[in-house]
């Protein structure tokens, strides 16, 4: 008769999840040209502009999210990243942000918000995770989330990187980075406790998360691949994943 092994302590489950880390698309190759500043102009406003695109789709995610969740005081935390990003009052949000990003790298508000430029390879991949979170558990959902655990890095890279490799750029574009900065620490330790509190109670359960967490980084990976192959005259020589 065959036993099931014993889910992992939670400090060991959280090491697993944020070892992670090396499937993140700060490791993609146009990532890494980017940071290097070896893109021109027309391939960063290619970056930003097919970005744009999840970005207004993480609202929908999470409202996804909301609907499948029955607890209210989840709810209620997790609404802050809805209108983190839609706005709410005097703040205009984390959308309005990245049009501003836009603007700094030489395109037009419609030139963004008219998602002309973006790629449909690019839209499938973020079609795909908006799906998942629709029809998955809620705690799925959240688990799907955890990429936050490694975003302030990619964020803070932008930040040190853009002002030397892209003087061109408008600093003022820069402050979306700076936003997410807090605010995905937040976020990420909210969706990292709930995880860590659903999933540890067996190791099938854990083996689940770090999958979905898998997903994500394959999703967000999927993206990059897609506005890389939509620049090409770029010539990428990079490292294969494994």
């Amino acid at each position: 008769m065959s036993t099931q092994p014993e889910p992992w302590s939670r400090e060991v489950f959280e090491e697993k999840l944020r070892g992670k880390s090396s499937s993140y698309h700060i490791h993609h190759p146009f990532h890494v040209m980017m940071a290097q500043g070896k893109l021109d102009a027309a391939q960063l406003r290619g970056w930003v502009a097919n970005r744009f695109y999840y970005q207004i789709s993480i609202p929908r995610k999470d409202a996804a999210i909301l609907a499948n969740c029955p607890d209210r005081e989840i709810r209620r935390e997790w609404m802050q990243r809805i209108l983190d990003h839609d706005g709410h009052g005097d703040d205009e949000g984390g959308i309005e942000a990245w049009i501003g990003l836009g603007q700094a790298v030489g395109l037009s508000r419609d030139d963004i918000t008219s998602l002309r430029l973006v790629a449909p390879a690019a839209r499938f991949a973020v079609d795909a995770y908006v799906n998942f979170a629709r029809q998955a558990t809620w705690q799925e959902a959240v688990a799907s989330s955890l990429t936050e655990l490694f975003a302030p890095h990619i964020h803070q890279q932008r930040i040190d990187t853009w002002p030397e490799q892209y003087p061109w750029v408008d600093p003022a574009g820069l402050q979306y980075f700076k936003n997410r900065l807090t605010q995905a620490r937040r976020d990420v330790q909210h969706g990292l406790n709930l995880t860590l509190d659903h999933f540890s109670r067996t190791r099938a359960l854990q083996e689940r998360a770090l999958e979905i967490l898998q997903f994500k980084l394959d999703v967000l990976w999927a993206l990059a691949d897609a506005i890389l192959l939509s620049q090409c005259e770029i010539e990428i020589k990079g490292p294969k994943r494994g």
